[in-house]
């Protein structure tokens, strides 16, 4: 029998950073690593580090989750070199896999919140998953010298929502501790200035201590130091993967008992519950943002392992002798679908040494697979296209646009719910929706969020202007909503959305009042075809841009859709006009992004993705065929 005398690695602290998107998490991440030396005295420090991928910097979120060290040998360590994980997940609830992961390697939580915006709904989400894991919680106020901060009122709405958490789920996890949750620690911070303190300073000016040392005592104190079994067999869990152009896949893993050495053979505890022996080629540890060769790692660490081909998220290395697998990691179940699927338009294969190619779409989904927990693929009726299952429309965006970005070019179907059967009744996810606006606009919003189903739960008013509603509302109506409400906010409005379960299918939803204008033939735009059409409508296309019969080239004013020749040109004549033509008055055309092409696109309609244009276009390209199948849905 082994010994269980259970050890604390008080040189070790694993710890999540978490907040709502836009709460300056990434740019504290970046002061830690600056205060402790990560950075070379004489190198080019980079703003916002840990958002390496080239759309978490154009979009100013964290996507992947991702781990750096600090080495730490303050006041706080009395006299030991500390070693401390931070983990750097993402703030957006569609990434809640990333979420998941990041939580199960770590022993506690910084909570980040905005000091003038307070907790907003994904920060619930995230929190609510570190309290099932009874993780301590270390809240920190962000932002304190913003000239709108409410610091009081900040602190005071993150306690309650604290308790409110706490007492939802007083059924799921009864041996929660709630005076750990009342005696919460607050510190007191501006990131970007690298300056934090446990006194409350007033609103809108800095901590008064200029260094982020309270933060670190803070985070030593609370969040407790990882423990291991003595005597207890190998067990290390693999929770992200990650590529190295030299080493092949890596594996991160945090070891929970016993030693993981390089060249050691271990066995390998798959999802489908098989055992296989493996050698462990190379081991490494992460040193600020680098990651650097290691002969050995001892429990609570959280190392990289190469080596190992096929190895997924959630599996276990673990003793040969002895295997003792850890549970597989668990995520909520999806709420949105798209298709995805070649590019089938008479444009396809237009541009240079794209990938067209069914296969290569097919093998591409399965890549990140891999290392996106959240995905789920299943096969449609046609081979040459996939369904996409995942959290929310803006993770299966990114996707699309990560693969635009690789060469890919695609068709996406609009955005759609998965539903599910629930004692004979179609039921459908539903969405906790939390929106700030000026109360100027509070009408727009309630009538906006009425169409779609939405039902308000919750209104109040801070007193400066502003106003906080919450709806819950169908994810449905969610699809499409974003473009609309910033338009009817004239962009001041914030908009956040949480799942909140399933409820009975609540009817149908008017996306889009306007329809849809449709080129009736190939060619090029012409400026005289465009100026003829642009009272009734706007465009999509810029003159001299190449279209094809079915594709949708502007919006109508009306309800319905129109067929036009846009690339109807003048007839020239020998008669001498009084008045050229003036191409002065003509209407730049919208240019639409991909999230917004998606929103709206109708259930008729898809979205053509190629590395050098977005378009969208109606599934039938020919009028004739199309007149056809809508009588056929009329009558059915």
């Amino acid at each position: 029998m082994s010994d269980t005398t259970i050890i604390a690695r008080e040189d070790l602290r694993n710890v999540a950073i978490v907040a709502h998107v836009d709460h300056g998490k990434t740019t504290l991440v970046n002061a830690m690593l600056q205060q402790t030396g990560a950075f070379d005295s004489h190198g080019e420090t980079e703003d916002r580090v840990m958002d390496s991928g080239e759309l978490e910097r154009e979009k100013g979120i964290t996507i992947l989750a991702k781990n750096t060290t600090v080495f730490y040998s303050g006041p706080a360590a009395n006299g030991h070199n500390m070693t401390m994980n931070i983990i750097d997940t993402p703030g957006h609830a569609d990434f809640g896999g990333e979420v998941e992961r990041g939580l199960s390697m770590v022993d506690g939580v910084v909570l980040l919140v905005d000091a003038s915006e307070g907790p907003l709904p994904q920060t619930r989400f995230v929190l609510r998953k570190a309290l099932v894991a009874n993780l301590p919680v270390i809240i920190v106020v962000n932002k304190t010298d913003r000239p709108d901060a409410r610091i009081d009122g900040v602190v005071s709405d993150s306690m309650d929502l604290l308790l409110g958490l706490a007492s939802d789920l007083a059924d799921e996890a009864p041996d929660l501790d709630l005076d750990k949750i009342l005696n919460v620690p607050i510190v007191f911070a501006s990131g970007k200035a690298g300056f934090a303190s446990v006194n409350q300073p007033a609103d809108g000016t800095m901590p008064d201590n200029e260094d982020l040392e309270p933060l670190f005592e803070t985070i030593i104190k609370h969040v407790p130091a990882p423990t291991y079994t003595e005597g207890e067999v190998l067990q290390a869990h693999v929770t992200n993967l990650d590529a190295s152009p030299f080493l092949g896949r890596l594996a991160l893993m945090r070891i929970f008992n016993g030693t993981l050495r390089k060249g050691q053979q271990v066995a390998w505890a798959r999802q489908d519950g098989e055992l296989k022996t493996v050698k462990i080629t190379e081991l490494l540890a992460t040193k600020g943002l680098t990651r650097v060769p290691a002969e050995s790692a001892g429990p609570g660490e959280i190392v990289a392992v190469a080596g190992i081909e096929d190895i997924m998220i959630g599996e276990t290395l673990t003793d040969i002798e002895n295997p003792k697998p850890l549970p597989l990691i668990t995520v909520d179940p999806p709420a949105i679908s798209m298709t995805i699927g070649i590019n089938t338009s008479p444009l396809a294969g237009k541009v240079k040494g794209a990938k067209v190619t069914a296969r290569q779409v097919k093998d591409r989904l399965d890549k990140e697979l891999i290392g996106n927990v959240s995905l789920n693929i299943l096969p449609t009726e046609r081979p040459d296209a996939w369904e996409v299952q995942g959290r929310g429309e803006l993770a299966l965006a990114i996707l699309v646009e990560q693969m635009r970005r690789e060469g890919f070019e695609l068709t996406v179907g609009k955005p759609q719910v998965v539903t599910k059967m629930i004692d004979g009744k179609l039921h459908e996810p539903m969405e906790h929706m939390t929106i700030d606006v000026p109360e100027e606009y509070l009408g727009a919003v309630t009538q906006l969020m009425a169409a779609r189903k939405g039902r308000m739960t919750n209104m109040a008013n801070h007193g400066t202007g502003w106003c906080r509603m919450e709806f819950m509302v169908p994810a449905r109506g969610l699809i499409g909503f974003r473009t609309r409400f910033l338009t009817d906010t004239r962009g001041a409005g914030i908009a956040a959305s949480l799942a909140e379960g399933y409820e009975p299918w609540a009817g149908p939803i008017e996306y889009r009042t306007n329809g849809s204008i449709v080129a009736d033939r190939s060619g090029v735009v012409t400026p005289f075809a465009m100026i003829k059409l642009q009272e009734r409508m706007s465009f999509f296309v810029a003159p001299t841009s190449e279209v094809y019969e079915g594709m949708i080239v502007g919006e109508n004013s009306r309800a319905d859709d129109m067929d036009v020749n846009i690339t109807r040109e003048k007839q020239l004549t020998n008669m001498r006009a009084a008045s050229s033509d003036t191409f002065e008055n003509m209407t730049p055309p919208r240019n639409l992004t991909l999230e917004e092409s998606l929103e709206f696109a109708r259930e008729d309609e898809c979205v053509e993705v190629t590395p050098e244009a977005i378009r969208i276009r109606k599934l039938i390209l020919n009028a004739g065929d199309r007149a056809k199948s809508n009588r056929a849905r009329a009558k059915s």
